[in-house]
Order: structure tokens, then C-alpha cells, then sequence
């Protein structure tokens, strides 16, 4: 195996390991609690240094496991001093703690001074823009058109259902759809895509018998429809532009 690669398995195991497997519901409980006073705070900060150093079987080397237990300290610390503990901030945590691994991973392979040359390169790159353009399209811009394409059924349905739904589930729903109906097409599963509308026409139908829900299954199928439509079109048009 490629030996910087096996040192970022490393790196991500010993993290994944220590913020996800070795951290029990109640250590979490009390690092909320008690913040800079909880014990766990503290040994789940060594761990992380512990299995990194384990992992990495660098026996004379200390930097990186050291700075790894420090860092994983001061942002877990920071994460518990905010107000609330909600995805933005799992997200964010997650975010730092990544950036950690990378410049040890970096400094581990000496790849610093390729880090410039990569993100050039990766810029210049006629397929990466391609995709990156592909998918930032589907999500954003394909879903301000569906939902102003459909507006008009949307507020009827508001005006006669008043069943309560999920606030902004459609929208998230609607981008994650797109984004497998997008890699479906690019990766030649077309196939997948016919489950995927067979999938959520079967869950729409079933609340026929509710009221007002056969008026808010068509507009969630016309929706669905224009939705995988404009994607798959896009889909195609990516196929035919990358080399």
C-alpha cells in the first residue's frame, strides 16, 4: 500500500475511533456538564493522542500524537462553550479536527510544498470543473427553479391541508435526491434511478386517504418529476463534456 495513504488511514482511524467508537453517551453527558472540569475531557484527549500514536508505530516521534491530543483538547473545549449543541457545530468540530489531520498528515509525507501545485492543478482541471459546477447547479439553482415553478400548487395546498410537516424537510429532500439522481447518471446506474422514483411514489400514495392528500402527492410528484428531469438532463450534458 501507498505509504502516505496508509498514514491518513491511520490518522482517521485513531480519530474515528476515539470521537465516535470509545465515547459512550455518558462521558458525552458530562463533558456538557461539566466542560473544562470533566474528567473524560481529558482522557478522551489522551486517547486521541494515544491511537494516533499507536497507530502511526513512530516510536521516537511524539510531535504529532502530542499535537493531536492538545488541538483535540482546545476544540472539543471550544465546542463545549458554545450555547447549543446542534449538526452546524458537530459539523464545524468535525471541520478543525480534520484540519488537524491533514497538516499532520502533511508533515508526516512532507507534502507541504505540494499543496499549492495540487490546488492549481486540481483548478486547471476540465473534469473537476465540470463536476463541481454539475453538482453545485443541481443543488442550489435546480431547487429556487422547482419551487418557483411550483409555487402556485404549493400555496394551494397550504390553503386547504393543514397537516403539519417537517420545516425544510422538502428542500433537503429534494437536494439529496438530486445529488443521487446526478451520480446515478454520471456513474451509468440509470437503472437506480427508476427505484428511486418507485421508492417515493409508493411512500406519496400512501397518504391519499389523508386529507388533502392526493392534491399534495401530485405536487409532490410533479415536483419529483421536474426535479429528476432538469438533473438527468444535466446528467447527460456532463457525460458528454468529460474527457
Amino acid at each position: 500500500m501507498n505509504e502516505t495513504l496508509l498514514i491518513a488511514l491511520q490518522l482517521l482511524l485513531a480519530h474515528v475511533l476515539t470521537d465516535f467508537v470509545l465515547q459512550p453517551a455518558k462521558a458525552i453527558q458530562q463533558k456538557r456538564e461539566r466542560r473544562a472540569k470533566a474528567p473524560f475531557l481529558y482522557l478522551h484527549a489522551f486517547l486521541a493522542g494515544f491511537f494516533t500514536y499507536l497507530f502511526l508505530q513512530q516510536w521516537s516521534s511524539f510531535l504529532v500524537p502530542v499535537l493531536i491530543m492538545v488541538t483535540h483538547f482546545g476544540i472539543d473545549l471550544w465546542k463545549l462553550n458554545q450555547k447549543e449543541d446542534n449538526l452546524k457545530l458537530f459539523l464545524l468540530d468535525q471541520f478543525f479536527h480534520l484540519i488537524v489531520l491533514l497538516l499532520a498528515w502533511l508533515y508526516l509525507t512532507d507534502n507541504f510544498e505540494a499543496v499549492v501545485p495540487f490546488f492549481e492543478s486540481l483548478f486547471d482541471s476540465q473534469n473537476t470543473l465540470i463536476l463541481l459546477l454539475g453538482y453545485l447547479i443541481v443543488i442550489f439553482p435546480f431547487g429556487f427553479i422547482i419551487g418557483k415553478a411550483t409555487k402556485h400548487w404549493q400555496v394551494e395546498i397550504e390553503k386547504e391541508d393543514r397537516v403539519n410537516s417537517l420545516d425544510k424537510a422538502g428542500r433537503y429532500i429534494g437536494i439529496f435526491e438530486r445529488i443521487l439522481v446526478l451520480t446515478f447518471v454520471l456513474t451509468n446506474n440509470i437503472a437506480a434511478i427508476g427505484f428511486l422514483i418507485a421508492a417515493k411514489s409508493i411512500l406519496r400514495f400512501s397518504d391519499k386517504s389523508q386529507s388533502g392528500g392526493r392534491k399534495q402527492t401530485e405536487y409532490v410528484l410533479i415536483g419529483t418529476l421536474m426535479s429528476f428531469a432538469l438533473t438527468i438532463i444535466v446528467g447527460f450534458l456532463m457525460n458528454a463534456l468529460i474527457l
